[in-house]
């Protein structure tokens, strides 16, 4: 039983590291994660990362297992949310994206953009999923 939890475990962080690394090798766009925690709630848990975007990269589309919660630490950052007209925001301003919602982010400063991003998101899943 043992082992099967722990293929069940390295699997999972497999997923969620491939995931988040094809993310991050999109040119132009650099993460650095800072944190991760469970959460009080069962199967739940939070993440914390600095996302950087170089002048005029946008994300690729994505949606997350769970809520967003976004912090313009630098720069103007552009945020199209699907079904949403788009909003820019300022270094100090913020946004909430809700679970499962497919959107992008995009640089429309002339210089660095970054943000920091909270993700309340469900454990063993992975942190960005791509969408079409």
């Amino acid at each position: 039983m043992k082992f099967k939890n722990l293929i069940a475990t390295s699997v999972a962080l497999f997923a969620a590291t491939t995931a988040t690394a094809a993310f991050a090798q999109h040119p132009g766009i650099t993460r650095t994660d800072l944190q991760r925690h469970d959460l009080s709630v069962p199967g739940r848990e939070v993440v914390q990362t600095v996302v950087a975007l170089a002048p005029g990269v946008t994300s690729p589309k994505h949606a997350h297992p769970g809520e967003e919660i976004v912090y313009v630490l630098e720069g103007a950052l552009e945020y199209q949310l699907e079904g949403k007209p788009p909003v820019t925001l300022k270094a100090g301003e913020v946004l909430f994206i809700p679970a499962g919602t497919p959107h992008t982010a995009k640089n429309v400063g002339s210089g660095n953009g970054a943000e920091l991003a909270t993700y309340l998101v469900e454990k063993g899943k992975p942190l960005s999923l791509m969408v079409k």
